[in-house]
């Protein structure tokens, strides 16, 4: 026979892990769980007050934990909507996931305001970031250790960057710091006179932090809201929406706010990124 406190236990347990997205508290409530990128979390965050203030009988709980986590969140039925600044790899094709596109992004290649290097080419990039050039006296800067900032294997900016800029056939430097938020990574490449690391545009400039970063041009092109929808900047993504099938109730309501003109002329835009309108219009 099983102890009152061994079955307090186990009705605990049961309450905290059968907690999964699009459930209806006993107030009425409707909440909605998203989780996933850190990129995205700004978007996410804007567009739920404003989602929560049209509809006062939902409750929008939004959480930044990486694009991976996100993905795997929506997949297993703990999140409603799982954000991600990456594609879908391979393996995850099969989970049964929609994709809503709700924005573009380019990531910046920042180094410190002291750093007189302005500009880098793609295969430059790559060999600096495969650890293959060490100093930034091997492109044209000071003889100083270059400090790589990198980010962690849930980070969907890591996964775009790798797939972008390094590709199949080369590695990430092992001897790389490595950081789980774009806010840390920020931070250290302002506070590190040889350090480069990348991260989204809507993110170089930041209140947040004491100093400055400056963003490198790439291939001589400057990342802009411009190059980045007409792509002529090289290192560009989709931002991502992922629902367990067709979108629907709330999940779809709320997915529908964040591309309506309101959030993609308002929260999107001030978050640095591109509307998803824009981004179509230059692509044809």
């Amino acid at each position: 026979m099983h102890s009152p406190a061994l079955f307090l236990i186990t009705v605990v347990l049961v309450a905290i892990l059968g907690v999964t997205g699009c459930g209806r508290r006993d107030d009425g409530v409707t909440e909605l769980v998203i989780t996933g990128s850190t990129t995205l979390l700004p978007i996410a965050e804007i567009s739920s007050e404003g989602f929560e203030a049209l509809n006062p009988d939902v409750n929008v709980l939004v959480s930044g934990v990486g694009s991976s986590a996100g993905i795997e969140a929506v997949a297993q039925g703990t999140a409603d909507i799982g954000t991600s600044s990456r594609d879908l790899k391979e393996e995850e094709e099969g989970l049964g996931l929609i994709d809503t596109p709700v924005a573009y992004d380019g990531i910046a290649v920042i180094v410190n305001p002291a750093n007189p290097v302005t500009a880098l080419s793609m295969e430059q990039l790559k060999a600096i970031f495969a650890g293959e050039i060490t100093n930034w006296e091997e492109v044209g800067g000071p003889d100083m250790r270059i400090h790589l900032v990198n980010r962690d294997e849930a980070s969907g900016t890591r996964e775009a960057f790798k797939k972008i800029v390094i590709g199949k056939e080369s590695n990430f430097d092992l001897r790389a710091a490595v950081l789980p938020g774009t806010g840390q990574v920020r931070d250290v490449v302002s506070r590190t006179d040889g350090a480069v690391g990348y991260i989204s545009l809507g993110f170089v400039e930041s209140r947040e932090a004491a100093r400055d970063v400056k963003a490198l041009k790439v291939d001589n092109i400057e990342a802009t809201p411009v190059t980045i929808a007409d792509e002529t900047y090289p290192i560009r993504r989709t931002l991502h929406f992922f629902t367990k099938g067709a979108p629907s109730g709330v999940a779809k309501e709320y997915i529908d706010y964040v591309l309506s003109p309101e959030v993609q002329e308002g929260a999107v835009t001030e978050a640095g990124f591109i509307p998803i309108t824009v981004g179509n219009e230059a692509a044809q």
